[in-house]
Order: C-alpha cells, then sequence, then structure tokens
C-alpha cells in the first residue's frame, strides 16, 4: 500500500484571477503509466504533476485527463510551490528533470519563477478551418510546439468565441495560442488544446516558451507582464534571456489530502 500526498495548487494567481489548478502528487517511486494516468483522469483537472525525489533534486512528469505531456507551466509552478513552501520550507529554490529537460523554480517572496526552454516560432500559414475555429482572420500565423495565432488588440481576444469542435480538427500541433498587445499589460493571450481535453486552459505557462521570444522580439524589450483572459484568468511576468525564459507567478494552496494505491 501507497499512500500518495496531493495537492491541489491555483497557479498564476493575481488581483481578481484565480489562476489554473493543478495537482501535485508526490510519489516515494514511480508507478505504471495506466496508473499515473488513472490519477490524472480521476483529479479533473486540466495537468496532475508526479515528483520523485532524486538526491537533492526531483524527476517530474506532467499528464493530462488523456495523455502525458512534454512540458507544462503552472503544474510545474505548482510543484516548486509545493517543494519550498511545504516540503522543506528552508529551500528557495528546487530542480527538476523533466521529459523536456532540466528546469528550475525559484523562490523569492511570493512569486516562483521557472526557467523554462525557450521555443521561439516560425512563420507559418492560416487556413480555413483555423479562421473558421476563431471566428475572426488573424494578422499573422506562426507555430512552434504550438500555432500562435496573432491579432490587433485585446477586445479581439477577449470576445472571441471559439468553435472548439473545429478547433479540434488541427491536429498537427499540441495546441492554439491567440495572442495580441495588450492595454494594461505588454501582451494578452488565450489557450486552446481540445485534442488534449483541454478546451480552454485557464492559463498556459509553456504557451509562454512561445509568446516570449515572439513579443520580445516584437516590443523591442526583455522584461514583459502577460495577462491570459481566460474566464478564470492568470498573470505571469516574463523574462526573455536568449535560449532559455523565465516564467514567473503567484500561487495558493487550495487542498491537501492522501490517496492510497494498492
Amino acid at each position: 500500500m501507497m499512500k500518495i500526498p496531493m495537492f491541489r495548487i491555483n497557479a498564476f494567481i493575481g488581483k481578481g484571477l484565480q489562476g489554473n489548478p493543478a495537482i501535485v502528487c508526490l510519489l516515494e517511486a514511480w508507478l505504471d503509466d495506466p496508473t499515473l494516468q488513472h490519477i490524472a483522469r480521476e483529479n479533473n483537472v486540466s495537468e496532475t504533476a508526479f515528483l520523485v525525489k532524486r538526491h537533492s533534486e526531483y524527476e517530474l512528469r506532467w499528464f493530462t485527463q488523456n495523455f502525458e505531456v512534454d512540458l507544462c507551466g503552472h503544474a510545474t509552478l505548482a510543484s516548486g510551490m509545493v517543494i519550498c513552501s511545504y516540503v522543506n520550507t528552508a529551500r528557495s529554490h528546487v530542480q527538476f528533470t523533466t521529459p523536456s529537460g532540466t528546469v528550475h523554480v525559484e523562490k523569492s517572496g511570493d512569486l516562483f519563477s521557472m526557467n523554462f526552454p525557450s521555443r521561439p516560432p516560425e512563420q507559418s500559414a492560416s487556413s480555413s478551418t483555423l479562421i473558421k475555429g476563431l471566428g475572426m482572420v488573424p494578422n499573422e500565423v506562426l507555430q512552434s510546439r504550438d500555432l500562435l495565432v496573432v491579432f490587433n488588440d485585446e477586445a479581439q481576444i477577449r470576445n472571441m468565441t471559439p468553435n472548439i469542435h473545429i478547433l479540434a480538427k488541427i491536429n498537427n500541433v499540441f495546441g492554439i495560442i491567440v495572442t495580441a498587445p495588450g492595454m494594461t499589460v505588454d501582451f494578452v493571450s488565450r489557450f486552446f488544446s481540445p485534442n488534449s481535453g483541454i478546451p480552454e486552459d485557464p492559463v498556459t505557462g509553456s504557451a509562454h516558451c512561445t509568446l516570449i521570444p515572439y513579443w520580445a522580439s516584437r516590443l523591442g524589450k526583455n522584461i514583459l507582464h502577460a495577462q491570459q483572459l481566460s474566464v478564470r484568468g492568470g498573470e505571469l511576468f516574463c523574462t526573455h534571456n536568449g535560449e532559455r525564459v523565465t516564467i514567473a507567478g503567484r500561487a495558493a494552496v487550495k487542498q491537501q489530502w492522501e490517496i492510497e494505491i494498492m
């Protein structure tokens, strides 16, 4: 019998912004993948993070309700908060070994900063499916892991009512990022990933691996303030560091419990 401590964390919260809920599971050793996937499906959030301690570091994997993903920002920030604020309050830094390489989370005051790989997008083509699914014609379309779809202003992003069933026909990318200049921040975004079981993600740290290099180049500045305009909403503090990006935000624990696995 294995007892698994679990934490429900809201990541990238802000004033009036609820952030993105993630579940963090502390394992003594790795369980088989079907069991991890079952736990993630039962948790019923966009991503569940699983951690196994290895000396002073941790191995970290992320699962949506449907499958394992290569990178997840909000669940990494949540994992860093659990380690630094609950497992070992003397720590202000934790290193994770992940499917996307080594990532770091550092605590400074009430902010948790993540060091992630930069994923600059390349020019791509629009399509009738994309236009019909979003209900708007974009200014520009680029691609990295995700499609990056650029519009004129914040109101277009905020008021967009996409057809998720049509967007699900775009199956050569993990997700679709829509973005525009912000009114009170440098840029705003939303993120849709219907093929991974996430019609709209509340706040998407990994999408900012693409958003940050794009907006840093376009605005000619490396320190950026961002907001994701989902119903829950989220705030991110971003830095472009060449081949890496720093993504920072606040987080709050909403629930803590244990489950037992045979």
